[in-house]
């Protein structure tokens, strides 16, 4: 170490004074005059390490936390949220023209002759007091529709799932922008500092559409933002424990070493990301002791193991992520997103919907009812939707009892429960064929402005600088919808 000082002290020339001093001290009073607020704020390696950007919420947050429960693939509205008498009634005629209006299509329904209208196969019937329409597919969410929030008029701008799940994800379509958990992990720190401030659970064993590392990750904010995976099995995240013959101890000494010898490497280079990387260091060192005691859930009583469902008891299914996900923000972990792949159903829809539906639909609606019974709900933000919707057309051939949906971008359902949302409520419609919205159109970036709002933070003023342009997540418009905020 002190070998390691003399070698830099050596090569320290007039030069590098000069430039650390006149120059570098020239640059903070230029600062100081600009925009004294500025100086340590923005992209400043300190304040990232030590908390959010932001140092404190923009104003009262509604929400704490927030856990993201994403169905890959997307769920078709029509089976499961959006009601359409008319389709069933017009089951097989062909979409009218003027509904349609020329909209693009994808390349797997372009070359079709027709476009039969599919009626839904599932019955629906009103639930609670607030009357919501609801399949026999989702009976466990039939039950508590009176503690969710249902937009039914959402839309996004891209049709084929790589970009649309990419938008949703992080606010472009274009790979690259960081994800919405780091972007909250940015701003608002973490309330946990032997958990990250984001983790991502995405169910075992499921097949669908690629899921990318890119969707949680942090694109250019520094690195100690991205999502951290935790997986089922011995090693819930990946490298973190430590290799054969290397004790705690030993660990602790090597990293208190490390700290050193970075702190120099920032001196002389001033790169951010040298710190971001220390953090990250330290980050692991912690959870080797917190991520065994998370993921132990043998604690939990038998009543619970009921109420989320057999998959429960199945390490990496759903259940048991949506039952973890629940202890996460018990603990503090500010944002949880879930990845559930398999609803995307071109072909065979009827059988396979009801496999995704048996799988995600108790699990669900426990996750939302156990974090109530725990006085959790009340800071807590649930979300629940896919990254698109699917048509109203049967993709290829349409049978009594068989048909698929092809994606549509122009309208779907999505719902929210808890913290600052509206109970029993349901805002925007689409028209009675269930193509276009009809009511109160919420656009991707709509939803990721209030989601920031319900956390105190105002959408257009967290922002990074990158390569000239300050970015934020809803990158040049997005309006709070504040219809829906309790």
């Amino acid at each position: 170490m002190s070998h390691h000082c003399h070698h830099q002290n050596k090569q320290y020339t007039r030069r590098d004074f000069l430039t650390r001093t006149s120059l570098g001290l020239g640059a903070l009073t230029l600062a100081s005059f600009l925009d004294p607020m500025q100086l340590f704020s923005q992209n400043s390696a300190s304040a990232t390490l030590n908390g959010g950007i932001l140092g404190k919420p923009h104003f009262a947050p509604k929400a704490k936390r927030v856990i993201y429960l994403f169905q890959s693939g997307a769920p078709s509205q029509l089976d499961l949220f959006d009601y359409k008498p008319l389709l069933n009634k017009m089951n097989g005629e062909d979409l009218p023209e003027s509904i349609r209006s020329g909209q693009r299509l994808t390349g797997m329904t372009a070359g079709q002759s027709s476009f039969p209208l599919a009626g839904t196969v599932f019955d629906f019937k009103q639930h609670g007091q607030s009357g919501a329409w609801v399949s026999d597919l989702m009976p466990h969410t039939a039950k508590i529709v009176d503690e969710l929030c249902f937009i039914k008029s959402m839309y996004t701008e891209a049709i084929n799932h790589d970009p649309a799940a990419t938008f949703l994800t992080t606010g472009s379509q274009l790979p690259g922008r960081p994800s919405m958990g780091s972007w909250i992990s940015y701003g608002l720190g973490s309330d946990n500092e032997n958990l990250p401030a984001f983790v991502v659970l995405v169910t075992k064993d499921k097949t669908g559409q690629p899921l990318y590392s890119r969707l949680w990750g942090n694109g250019f904010l520094p690195s100690q933002h991205q999502g951290v995976q935790f997986r089922s099995g011995k090693n819930p995240v990946l490298y973190l424990e430590n290799p054969p013959g290397v004790s705690s101890e030993g660990r602790r000494e090597q990293l208190d070493y490390l700290k050193q010898l970075e702190a120099i490497n920032h001196q002389d280079l001033n790169d951010p990301e040298i710190m971001a990387r220390s953090a990250q260091y330290e980050m692991a060192f912690r959870m080797q002791t917190s991520v065994p005691e998370i993921m132990d859930v043998s604690d939990e009583p038998e009543y619970i193991y009921e109420m989320y469902g057999d998959d429960s008891r199945r390490p990496g299914s759903y259940a048991a992520n949506c039952l973890l996900a629940r202890r996460l923000v018990e603990r503090g972990v500010k944002f949880v997103q879930l990845f559930h792949q398999g609803w995307d159903q071109h072909g065979n829809l009827p059988r396979a919907i009801k496999t995704q539906c048996r799988e995600t639909d108790q699990s669900t609606a426990a996750l939302i009812t156990d974090l109530k019974h725990r006085g959790l709900l009340d800071d807590t933000l649930v979300i629940w939707g896919g990254e698109f919707g699917r048509t109203n057309y049967s993709q290829g051939k349409l049978t009594v009892d068989n048909y698929g949906r092809d994606h549509h971008p122009k309208c779907f359902t999505i719902f929210m429960a808890g913290a600052g949302v509206r109970k029993g409520f349901t805002f925007g419609s689409t028209d009675d064929f269930g193509y276009n919205v009809a009511q109160n159109p919420v656009h991707v970036h709509d939803m990721q402005a209030t989601l920031l709002h319900l956390l105190g933070v105002d959408h257009e003023r967290l922002t990074f600088k990158y390569q000239g342009r300050r970015f934020r997540l809803t990158d040049v418009h997005g309006n709070v919808v504040k219809d829906i905020l309790s």
